[in-house]
């Protein structure tokens, strides 16, 4: 039978992300211009009543004071923690407290600081996964390695003309070749992983929820991988953006070898693992 396939277009990404020197950089200085403004703001939040708090008590003045310096020296300690972390890329303690925190509060805040600074929400979200996927590998490689991996794809890598049902059971995928989807089940024959194909976050969280992995790889577009990202925090999920070749939601395409290269590294901890014991 003759083979139809028309070859994959070289992938070109919407936005091209910067080293990882200057991901860390990024977010660093972000972070460390929060502590700044945070700090900030407690002590205009402590000295524009102080004057007033004398005229209830003459030690409360002293009382606040004490709170709010407690409060800022916790934030800057917890910041100041994180930003460690950063630079380190590797586990400390309470480093997974730490990172599932930032996920849920501090990401805004960044994109928002961000803003302020003139620097793109995109460019902020590459740099915050590229830091998220340092701490997953540094938690795997430090800590006990995933036993299970859940690879959870887009839908909008399939095919757009492909009539092949894949979302609930990847497994109809007819490895024509058109997509990606074929790629990625051999890769999940090689190594032993499970694969899943979600249409949107909802979706997404029940596949999560019903399979429980140790660690995802998750592959999505900058909005939806940092949401998704911080919904399935403490779990880890290591994140990969797609490319567009074609736009937004069609067509789209991920790195194969990118993908192999964790699983790669996966492996070889599950197999150090087991000869340890």
């Amino acid at each position: 039978m003759e083979n139809n396939t028309e070859p994959l277009q070289t992938p070109v990404s919407d936005f091209a992300p910067a080293s990882h020197s200057s991901e860390k950089k990024l977010i660093i200085s972000l972070i460390a211009l929060v502590a700044t403004l945070s700090t900030g703001l407690l002590a205009l939040l402590f000295v524009v009543p102080y004057y007033g708090f004398g005229r209830i008590s003459p030690y409360l003045p002293t009382v606040m004071g004490v709170i709010t310096a407690l409060v800022c020296a916790a934030v800057l300690f917890s910041l100041g923690l994180l930003i460690v972390v950063v630079a380190l890329g590797r586990d400390v303690p309470f480093s997974r407290t730490i990172r599932s925190v930032a996920l849920k509060v501090l990401l805004p805040v960044l994109v928002g600081v961000g803003k302020l600074a003139g620097i793109k929400r995109e460019q902020v979200q590459h740099a915050f996964v590229a830091v998220n996927n340092e701490l997953v590998l540094a938690h795997c490689r430090n800590g006990s390695p995933p036993r299970s991996i859940l690879l959870l794809m887009p839908h909008c890598l399939q095919n757009s003309d492909c009539k092949v049902k894949i979302t609930y059971r990847v497994e109809n995928c007819k490895r024509c070749g058109k997509c990606r989807i074929k790629d990625l089940l051999e890769l999940t024959e090689k190594y032993g992983v499970g694969l899943a194909v979600a249409t949107g976050g909802t979706i997404a969280r029940r596949i999560v929820l019903e399979r429980r992995p140790d660690l995802i790889i998750a592959v999505a577009c900058e909005r939806d991988l940092t949401s998704g990202i911080q919904d399935t925090s403490p779990l880890p999920v290591y994140g990969i953006f797609n490319q567009r070749p074609f736009g937004p939601c069609f067509n789209t395409q991920v790195s194969i070898d990118r993908v192999e290269s964790v699983l790669k590294e996966m492996c070889a901890l599950q197999n150090a693992e087991v000869n340890k014991i």
